[in-house]
């Protein structure tokens, strides 16, 4: 009896706090959803001490308590109006957020579930070498790679007119003829297809499947094509949309990329612009981030199951 009373004291305990862990988490969420439906009045009254102390030069210590609300006192979409009616910025920001993140997202997966595929079916040294130095880069935070990425960029004329001598005849002529907002946009997107992470995620899931799988396959006369397809992509569907997930919020987060890679600001995601948004629009920066966080949630809802396989059971095979 006393041992059940433990582990039921205990139970509690974790419960209690992971409860309260999840509503510190979730609480900034709220807030933003909270503040995007406020008037402008009712934001000021309530954040009106902080917005004065960062938007002047001399920083003081608030000694008033924020009023953080969750309920309105009055509704209002004006924030939104303005935001998707009467501010085209947001809304062309948003669309440059998509275009950089979706070919990234879906070609790094490509790339990761090709070369994940050749990494664990023929295992060698040669290839194992590479794969260490995939790790390597791997464990490398974004901004030691960034600078290599941008002499790289910059060589090829993604960045700014270049000499074409200096560059190959025919990948010349082909830069030559992209215009600039695509050239800068390639500047990002290249570095992000070949990203090493998903291709070490991938290949220990693959690496998991039993050879008698591809043995049985190949007896049956197939190919290696319809073992990718038909066997381990399959298998690996859950490990796969995990990754995609994991890829699609991280470059939708990006900030350091296109600050350094693009020079037109008309070209930054909107990422980068919600930085940029002046504290005296605070009621646009709290709709523009509800706006901008409906593509992430609706890709947690859609493969929230696929993520937890993914993450807890790491190989995507069931018994």
């Amino acid at each position: 009896m006393a041992r059940r009373g433990k582990e039921k004291a205990l139970n509690i305990a974790v419960t209690v706090f992971l409860a309260a862990a999840a509503v510190m988490f979730l609480m900034p969420t709220v807030l933003t959803l909270a503040n995007s439906f406020m008037t402008s009045s009712e934001i000021s009254a309530n954040y009106g001490t902080m917005i004065e102390n960062m938007t002047s030069d001399k920083k003081e210590f608030i000694s008033e308590a924020v009023n953080l609300k969750f309920i309105p006192d009055k509704v209002t979409f004006a924030q939104f109006r303005s935001v998707l009616l009467k501010s085209p910025d947001y809304l062309l920001k948003f669309w440059n957020s998509v275009i950089l993140t979706v070919p990234i997202t879906v070609f790094q997966v490509l790339v990761a579930i090709f070369a994940s595929y050749g990494f664990a079916r023929y295992p060698g040294k040669i290839k194992n070498i590479i794969f260490f130095a995939y790790i390597i880069l791997m464990i490398m935070p974004y901004q030691v790679t960034l600078v290599p990425n941008f002499l790289v960029a910059d060589k090829l004329g993604f960045l700014e007119e270049v000499d074409q001598s200096a560059l190959e005849e025919s990948a010349g002529l082909f830069i030559q003829r992209l215009s600039p907002e695509t050239k800068q946009r390639l500047a990002v997107i290249l570095p992000g297809i070949f990203s090493p992470f998903s291709v070490f995620l991938l290949t220990k899931v693959m690496r998991r499947i039993p050879i008698s799988y591809v043995e049985a396959a190949k007896l049956d006369g197939a190919n290696e094509f319809q073992v990718l397809t038909s066997i381990y992509i399959p298998l690996c569907k859950g490990a796969i949309v995990s990754v995609t997930m994991l890829i699609f919020i991280d470059y939708w987060n990006m900030v350091e990329q296109p600050l350094v890679l693009m020079k037109n600001s008309d070209l930054h995601p909107l990422s980068v612009f919600l930085s940029q948004i002046n504290t005296g629009d605070i009621g646009l920066a709290f709709a523009v981030g509800v706006i901008y966080m409906i593509p992430s949630i609706l890709l947690f809802l859609y493969g929230e199951d696929y993520l937890i396989d993914g993450i807890v059971y790491s190989g995507g095979i069931k018994g």
